[in-house]
């Protein structure tokens, strides 16, 4: 039997390529899980995505499921726990920058706005197919999102980290033309 045809990216770790053919594009609309991969798409700036998968586990277990009402609870002692876990990538910023977060997204959830709304608001609820020959680091969608992101108190949320976001959840169809998920 051939392996079906994936996203270079994708590469030959069974991880990225269980991620790519389960996850990576696949419209999701849970507020949680939405945020929780805004989060982590933060934690992985300046680093590689294969990085933060590998820690995932680790990482929900640190924040807590990233449950956001746990996780706006955090303090300092919960920061310093978070700076000694080896499990994680360990930078105060992104740690306080996702503390931060959770408080953002559980106002806006008190204001009547999901995460959910929020994040596919920006395309009218409906899924932006890319043209499958070149993956851009940005595009002017992302700028206009990191600039509400940024607008609302969020941190770690560039055009270009954005941008992956919204492929990692499915806002975005990115996959190649010769993609068997596209």
């Amino acid at each position: 039997m051939m392996a079906p045809h994936r996203c270079g990216w994708a590469g030959s770790d069974p991880l990225m390529q269980t991620y790519h053919d389960s996850e990576w594009g696949v419209p999701q609309h849970e507020s949680r899980m939405l945020w929780e991969m805004l989060m982590l798409e933060g934690f992985q700036a300046g680093l590689s995505w294969i990085t933060v998968l590998r820690k995932r586990d680790a990482f929900r277990k640190a924040f807590k499921g990233f449950v956001p009402a746990a996780v706006a609870r955090f303090a300092e002692a919960d920061i310093l726990r978070l700076l000694n876990d080896p499990g994680i990538i360990r930078a105060r910023a992104k740690i306080e920058a996702t503390i931060a977060g959770a408080k953002i997204y559980l106002d806006m959830e008190k204001q009547g706005e999901t995460f959910d709304a929020f994040a596919w608001s920006f395309t009218g609820g409906k899924v932006i197919k890319g043209d499958g020959r070149k993956l851009l680091a940005s595009t002017a969608l992302s700028e206009t999102v990191s600039k509400e992101l940024k607008r609302r108190g969020f941190k770690f949320v560039g055009p270009t980290i954005v941008h992956a976001w919204m492929q990692a959840v499915g806002i975005v169809n990115d996959h190649s033309l010769d993609c068997f998920r596209r």
